[in-house]
């Protein structure tokens, strides 16, 4: 893609030439961070002329996703629950289906109730973070491994300004007090140790750490289930995202760790998504 030569290039030129290369959506989302405008602008001014340092800009950015990069890495944040989020390749892009996770948790929060809660695996901190945004009473517990991904977290927080969530670098629960809570959340990594999407588009570029989980990948989920009825105050909830085929053995490990009312739900896709149950302790 090069027009060097050409004097004029207008909007509509290089969205035209770099669809050869990438998605519409991908280069109108990479146009609209170098022109500093939105979709909108697009639309209605398609024969605007641009400067070669923009065209310039916008090429590079083309390049890079073609290579296969993230978008989401390549301007540095991604939208989440209508939340602008900043990411880095230390943390894993927040996806629109882990929305459902927030929409169920929400579910069990009122909005005048003071709840605590706990995120394991936090990441970019999108799932804490919005939870805690929209449950103000509430205070939220996120916790990572990676001592990156927590930095990352606490400058999204900061940035959003949200104070009710305390950052902890923390092995799933290894390093928290025995605290109770009132609702444990985790998108924690759940993919298979062999699978061969993992050499597939934007998971090339994530962090493994938040993405493969044993040979089955159910090693993360097995674990945190096992552990947290430790951590749960009685009829507490325990929601985790997991894989397309895993929401059976998922609530059949919710069973055996004594949780009742287990349930799964699907996102908008039709996949099974996110399973999770309430914890009944024994008399």
């Amino acid at each position: 893609m090069n027009f060097e030569k050409q004097q004029y290039i207008t909007i509509k030129d290089v969205l035209s030439h770099a669809r050869i290369l990438i998605s519409y959506n991908d280069a109108r989302i990479l146009l609209q961070n170098v022109l500093k405008i939105n979709h909108a602008y697009i639309i209605t001014h398609p024969e605007q002329d641009l400067t070669p340092i923009q065209i310039h800009t916008f090429q590079l950015l083309v390049k890079r996703r073609a290579s296969g990069e993230p978008v989401s890495y390549i301007l540095g944040e991604c939208e989440f629950y209508s939340i602008k989020f900043k990411v880095t390749p230390s943390v894993l892009i927040p996806r629109p289906e882990t929305e459902l996770l927030v929409d169920l948790a929400l579910e069990k929060i009122s909005l005048g109730m003071s709840c605590e809660i706990l995120d394991l695996g936090t990441g970019s901190g999108a799932i804490a973070i919005t939870i805690a945004k929209h449950r103000a009473l509430s205070n939220v517990t996120a916790a990572d491994n990676s001592a990156d991904a927590i930095a990352i977290a606490k400058t999204n927080s900061e940035y959003l300004s949200v104070n009710n969530v305390h950052f902890i670098k923390s092995d799933w629960f290894g390093e928290l007090t025995r605290k109770k809570f009132d609702l444990i959340i985790s998108n924690p990594p759940y993919i298979a140790l062999n699978d061969p999407h993992l050499n597939q588009k934007d998971l090339r570029f994530e962090p493994e750490l938040a993405l493969v989980a044993g040979q089955d990948g159910m090693d993360c989920i097995q674990t945190i289930i096992s552990s947290a009825t430790s951590y749960l105050n009685a009829g507490g909830w325990l929601l985790l995202e997991h894989g397309y085929n895993q929401a059976k053995i998922t609530k059949q490990l919710l069973k055996e760790s004594g949780f009742i009312n287990i349930f799964s739900r699907s996102d908008l896709a039709g996949i099974s998504r996110v399973s999770g149950g309430r914890y009944d302790p024994p008399l």
